[in-house]
């Protein structure tokens, strides 16, 4: 119950200071590289990138692959968003993504496909500091729903740093990385 309110209290904090910070629009022209550390030692990569089509339309694309003790998870997603730039320094996204993923045992593997949504938010904190939640449920023949945390640093306006947590039922993850904006 902490955490829910806590993340709540981020939730809202970052709202109300997305409204008085005077800030650039966000950049959906990325490409992404994350290390990824899950719960029961698995890590691995995080690749992702979204293009926009115009100021509301993008196109997003990733690849993470997880390595375990006894198997190995690549899950693959392609898929399309909306922003709503709700007002400056906060932008609402939704997407849909097709999902595929792949598990690799030493007794064998298996493979499904699925339908990911997603529902967010980017806002700035600062001009070098951006933060960003989102609630994403993925459907596959067992659904999972999770939360994910962000914040980036911008160390310029093309590269910025950051780290992820998420929050899953089954599987917590937290990600370390960065992202180039190429546009």
């Amino acid at each position: 119950m902490r955490i829910l309110v806590l993340i709540l209290a981020l939730f809202t904090q970052g709202i109300a200071l997305a409204q008085t910070t005077q800030t650039r629009p966000f950049s959906y022209d990325i490409a992404e590289l994350r290390f990824v550390d899950a719960d029961n030692d698995g890590d691995g990569l995080d690749i992702k990138g979204s293009f926009a089509l115009d100021q509301n339309w993008i196109v997003l694309a990733g690849i993470r692959d997880l390595n375990f003790d006894n198997f190995d998870r690549q899950l693959i997603e392609i898929g399309a968003g909306y922003v709503w730039h709700y007002r400056q320094g906060l932008d609402l996204i939704s997407s849909v993504k097709y999902l595929n993923v792949d598990v690799d045992t030493p007794f064998g593997g298996g493979d499904d496909s699925g339908l990911g949504l997603s529902f967010g938010l980017r806002a700035w904190l600062s001009p070098e500091f951006e933060w960003r939640g989102a609630v994403h449920h993925q459907s596959f023949d067992d659904s999972d729903t999770y939360l994910e945390l962000a914040g980036d640093y911008y160390l310029n306006q093309q590269i910025s740093i950051g780290v992820s947590l998420e929050f899953a039922g089954d599987l917590d993850v937290l990600t370390l990385g960065g992202r180039w904006y190429f546009r």
